[in-house]
C-alpha cells in the first residue's frame, strides 16, 4: 500500500502539496511536524506535516520527502485549527499564516553552495575575468556561497556567469540544509578532578609558584568553588582573578582545569518576582466583580475605562486567578514601546512566569518562548506581546487580554495574512474555551456597538485611580493667535506660559506631532517646485539631523539640495513640520532644560523605546516631544502638561474612521497628563476649535461622539453596519492597472450590483514605483459572508486566467480599517 503525506509549505499556494512517504515515515508522522521536502526545480524548503493517507495525487507525480527534521510536533492541534480559521476568514493561503507565524530559525532553507569540480580540466585562457575572479576564490576555498560571490564580483546579477561556469564544468552546485537556531552555551570551568584532592591541590601551587598569574587564577577558582555552591562561568573566574583569556586557556591545555558548556534561555529573568500585588479601590473591586458575572454568560467582556483608572491592576487581579489555576495566559499589546513599563510591573508580580514575544525579539530568543510555551513550561504561563504573539502554541489558554483594543497597530496590513488581533484573539479564546477581555478607555465602535447588541460582556470604570480629576481641557485658536501675532515658531503664548509654569514647578510635559522630520514639504519660493520621491507619488520629507530628504513610503533617500532644482535658485523653504521641527524650537525657547525626541528615527534599536522611557521616568528629560507611540498606554508620573501641536492633520484624514482616530488618539495623549494627586493640563492647537470632536474631547463625552459617528455609519453604510473588503490592485504600469481594475469591478458588479464601490486611485496613488488602484465591497448583514468570499474567489481566479492580468498583483484585504 501506497502512503501519501499532504505539507503545508511556506508559501501562497492555494492547497497542500502531496508527497510520497514509506510505510515506517507514515507511522512515525504526526500533524505538525517539520519535513524538509524538494519543491520546484532544486529548492528545499520546510514544511509542516498536515496529513497522511493513501490517495496519489492525480495533476503530478508525488516526490518523495527528503528528511522529518523533528521528534514530535512543533505545533499544536488548536493551533492548527486557529491558522485554518485565519486563512479562511482573511482570505489568504495557509502557508503564508504559517511563515508569519512560525519563528524563521523553525523554517529552514535551501542555500547553493558553489564547489570546485575536481574531476574537470581547466584551461585558465578560457575563462572570462568574472569566471576566473570565481575559479581562483575557488583555489583557496572548499566551497563558496551565493552572497559569498556577490561580493566577490561586486555586482547583483551573478546567476549568468555561474550558469557559464556550470556548463564548462568548472563548478558544481550543492543544495546544503542548514539549521538556522542555535542554542545559546555558556562556558563554564571546574577544577580537573585529578588536583580535587589537598596534596595534589599543594603539589600543583608549588609547581605554578613561577607562574603568579596561573597560581592565582588556581586560588581564585579553588575559593569560588568553596564559596558558591553552583556551576562558575570563564568570566567570573577571569574577573576575580584579573587574569586575561589566555592565561586561563593555557590552563585549559595543560589539563588542570575542565571546561564545559550549558545551554541556557537568552532571555533570563532577572528579579525578586514574588511583590504583593495592590489592593483594589471601591470603584476597581467593583469593576472586577462586574467582569466575573460578565463573563458567566458572555465569553467577551468590553471594559471601558478612562485613562489612568487602573485598568492594569484590574488585569493583574484577573491574571493572578488564572495562574493559580495552572492556565496560561495571553496579554497583547498594540506597541512595542508598551511592553518595557508593562513587563517590569508584571514581573515584579508574576516573577519568571512572564515571557515576551514580538518583532524586536531575535530569531533565536522567539524559538525559545514558543519552547517554553509548547511544553507548558513555568518560565511562559503569561505571555506579553504584539499581535504576533497571537500565532503561538498555546497549550492550556484560560484568559486573553486586549489591552488598548481600538488601536489599529492591531491590524496586519502587508505581508498576508492580514489579521486582525483583536478579532483572531477572540477566535483564538473561543477554540481553547477561554475568555477575553478588551480593555480601553476609547472603545472601538466596533466593540461599542457589540455591547449595545448584547453580544459582548460590558462594564464601565469611570473615575480615575485615588479620585484624581480629569485633565483640564483647553482649546487654542490659531488663526486667531496669528492674526495677533501671538505665534513664537508653532508654539502659540498660551502653550508658552503653560510650559513656563509647568517647568518652574518642577514638572514634565509632552508635546505630541503626528508627523516624523523636521517638515513634510521643501518647496523654492521663486518657482512653487519641490523634490519628489522616485518611486511614489510624495513629496520628500526634510530630516535635519541628516540633512537628508527621505521617503516615508519606500525608504528611498538623498542629501538635500542647496538650490533648487528647477530653476536654479537658492530659495528652498520648508513647509509644515514635523516633530524634529519642534524639538528644534523648544531648545530654542528653553535652552536650559533637556529635551527628548521619541519617533521611529530615535527608536530603531531593540532598547531604543526603554532608554528614552527611562531616561523620562528618572526624570532626566524635562520636555518630551513624540508622535502617536507616546499616546499609548505609557504611565509617567511627573506630566503636568501635554501639548497636542495641530489637531486639524488629524481631523482631515481621507478615512471613514477620521473622526473616531482623532477622538481617540487625543483622547488617549491626553490622558498622560496628571495621573497623580495634581490635575494635569493640556492644550490643544487648532484652526478650527468649534469642530465637534474637539468639544467632545475637551469635554470628554465618549457616548455623544459614538451617537454621532454611528448616525453617520447607518447613513453611508460603513462598518460596523456593513462589513467591507477592500481590494488593491498593483502594477508598474498605469494603463495596466486601469484595465485590470476596470474588468475586475465589472465582474464584482455583476455579482454585488451597488454595494461596489470604485476602482479609484487613492490620494497616494503610486508606491514603490506601483500605481495602486482600488476596490470596496460592502457586505449588509443579512448576506453570508463566507458566501462572498467565494464569489470573489471566483472571480479572482478567472482574473488570474486572463494572460494579459497575470503580472498584476490583487491584494484581498477583509475588514481593512
Amino acid at each position: 500500500m501506497n502512503y501519501f503525506l499532504d505539507v503545508i509549505l511556506p508559501i501562497p499556494l492555494q492547497k497542500a502539496f502531496t508527497y510520497h512517504i514509506t510505510e515506517a515515515e507514515a507511522q512515525f508522522l504526526k500533524t505538525g511536524m517539520r519535513v524538509a521536502v524538494p519543491f520546484g526545480k532544486s529548492k528545499i524548503y520546510t514544511a509542516l506535516a498536515f496529513k497522511i493517507h493513501n490517495n496519489a495525487p492525480t495533476a503530478y507525480d508525488a516526490k518523495t520527502i527528503h528528511q522529518i527534521l523533528d521528534e514530535a510536533p512543533v505545533i499544536t492541534e488548536l493551533q492548527l485549527k486557529h491558522w485554518q480559521w485565519i486563512a479562511s476568514y482573511y482570505i489568504c493561503s495557509l502557508g503564508e499564516v504559517m511563515r508569519a507565524a512560525m519563528p524563521n530559525a523553525f523554517i529552514i532553507e535551501s542555500e547553493t553552495i558553489l564547489v570546485k569540480n575536481e574531476s574537470a580540466e581547466v584551461s585558465e585562457a578560457d575563462l572570462k575575468d568574472d569566471e576566473f575572479l570565481i575559479y581562483e576564490a575557488l583555489q583557496y576555498q572548499s566551497s563558496l556561497k551565493i552572497e559569498d560571490v556577490i561580493s566577490i564580483l561586486d555586482k547583483k546579477r551573478i546567476l549568468p556567469v555561474v550558469n557559464r561556469l556550470v556548463e564548462k564544468g568548472v563548478l558544481q552546485l550543492q543544495e546544503e540544509l542548514y539549521e538556522k537556531y542555535k542554542p545559546k552555551l555558556v562556558r563554564y570551568v571546574k577544577l580537573h578532578t585529578s588536583h580535587k584532592s589537598e596534596e595534589k591541590l599543594q603539589e600543583l601551587l608549588e609547581i605554578l609558584s613561577r607562574a603568579p598569574k596561573q597560581r592565582e587564577v588556581i586560588l581564585s577558582l579553588f575559593t569560588l568553588e568553596a564559596s558558591e555552591q553552583k556551576p562558575i562561568k570563564v568570566s567570573d573566574l577571569s574577573e576575580r582573578s584579573g587574569a586575561s583569556s589566555a592565561i586561563i586557556k593555557a590552563l585549559i591545555d595543560k589539563s588542570i582545569i575542565e571546561e564545559y558548556y550549558i545551554q541556557t534561555d537568552r532571555v533570563q529573568f532577572e528579579g525578586e518576582g514574588d511583590e504583593q500585588t495592590k489592593h483594589l479601590s471601591d470603584a476597581q473591586t467593583k469593576a472586577l466583580d462586574g467582569i466575573k458575572t460578565a463573563f458567566d454568560t458572555k465569553p467577551v467582556t468590553l471594559l471601558h475605562g478612562v485613562t489612568s483608572s487602573g485598568k492594569t491592576e484590574i488585569y493583574v487581579k484577573l491574571i493572578e486567578e488564572q495562574l493559580k489555576l495552572g492556565k496560561q495566559v495571553l496579554y497583547l499589546l498594540p506597541e512595542i514601546a508598551l511592553t518595557t513599563q508593562l513587563v517590569q510591573r508584571l514581573q515584579d508580580y508574576f516573577g519568571e512566569k512572564v515571557a515576551v514575544f514580538h518583532s524586536r525579539y531575535s530569531s533565536n530568543e522567539r524559538v525559545e518562548v514558543w519552547h517554553n510555551l509548547k511544553n507548558n513550561l513555568e518560565k511562559a504561563q503569561l505571555v506579553i506581546g504584539a499581535r504576533s504573539s497571537l500565532l503561538l502554541p498555546f497549550s492550556n489558554l484560560g484568559l486573553i487580554i486586549v489591552d488598548e483594543e481600538h488601536e489599529q497597530s492591531y491590524k496586519q496590513f502587508d505581508p498576508a495574512p492580514r489579521y486582525h488581533a483583536r478579532d483572531a484573539a477572540v477566535v483564538l479564546a473561543n477554540i481553547h474555551k477561554a475568555k477575553t477581555l478588551l480593555g480601553s478607555a476609547t472603545p472601538s465602535l466596533e466593540s461599542y456597538f457589540n455591547t449595545s447588541q448584547g453580544k459582548y460582556g460590558f462594564v464601565e470604570l469611570k473615575t480615575r485611580f485615588n479620585n484624581v480629576l480629569m485633565p483640564d481641557i483647553e482649546l487654542v485658536d490659531l488663526a486667531d493667535k496669528y492674526k495677533r501675532k501671538r505665534m513664537k515658531g508653532h508654539f502659540s503664548d498660551r502653550l508658552i506660559e503653560e510650559m513656563t509654569e509647568t517647568l518652574d514647578e518642577g514638572f514634565q510635559i509632552i508635546l505630541f506631532q503626528n508627523r516624523r522630520g523636521f517638515s513634510p514639504i521643501v518647496e523654492c519660493t521663486t518657482c512653487g517646485n519641490s523634490p519628489q520621491c522616485l518611486n511614489c507619488d510624495v513629496s520628500l520629507t526634510y530630516h535635519q539631523y541628516r540633512d537628508q530628504l527621505r521617503c516615508h513610503y519606500c525608504g528611498y533617500h538623498t542629501v538635500t539640495p542647496k538650490t533648487c532644482q528647477a530653476c536654479g535658485n537658492a530659495t528652498l523653504d520648508t513647509k509644515g513640520f514635523g516633530t524634529e521641527q519642534i524639538e528644534e524650537e523648544v531648545k530654542v525657547l528653553f535652552p536650559e532644560r533637556k529635551v527628548a525626541r521619541m519617533d521611529l528615527d530615535t527608536t530603531r534599536g531593540k532598547h531604543g523605546f526603554e532608554k528614552i522611557i527611562n531616561k523620562f521616568e528618572q526624570r532626566e528629560i524635562d520636555i518630551l516631544v513624540g508622535t502617536q507611540m507616546l499616546t499609548k498606554g505609557l504611565d509617567f508620573r511627573h506630566v503636568k502638561l501635554v501639548g497636542i501641536m495641530n489637531a486639524d492633520n488629524l481631523l482631515n484624514f481621507p478615512d471613514f474612521r477620521a473622526h473616531e482616530r482623532s477622538y481617540q488618539l487625543m483622547t488617549q495623549v491626553s490622558g498622560r497628563a496628571g495621573r497623580t494627586d495634581i490635575r494635569g493640563k493640556v492644550l490643544i492647537q487648532t484652526y478650527n476649535p468649534h469642530h465637534n470632536i474637539l468639544q467632545q474631547v475637551s469635554t470628554n463625552a465618549y457616548k455623544e461622539m459614538f451617537a454621532e459617528q454611528m448616525n453617520d455609519r447607518y447613513n453611508f453604510k460603513y462598518p460596523p453596519i456593513y462589513r467591507l473588503i477592500k481590494i488593491t490592485l498593483k502594477h508598474k504600469d498605469y494603463n495596466r492597472v486601469n484595465l485590470a481594475a476596470d474588468w475586475y469591478a465589472k465582474s464584482l458588479r455583476q455579482v454585488f450590483k451597488t454595494n461596489v464601490l470604485g476602482p479609484e486611485f487613492p490620494p497616494i496613488s503610486r508606491i514603490r514605483n506601483l500605481f495602486n488602484k482600488n476596490i470596496l465591497i460592502k457586505i449588509p448583514q443579512n448576506q453570508s459572508l463566507s458566501k462572498t468570499k467565494e464569489a470573489i474567489l471566483k472571480i479572482d481566479n478567472s482574473f488570474n486566467a486572463v494572460k494579459d492580468f497575470r503580472s498584476v498583483r490583487v491584494i484581498l484585504n477583509v475588514d481593512n480599517y
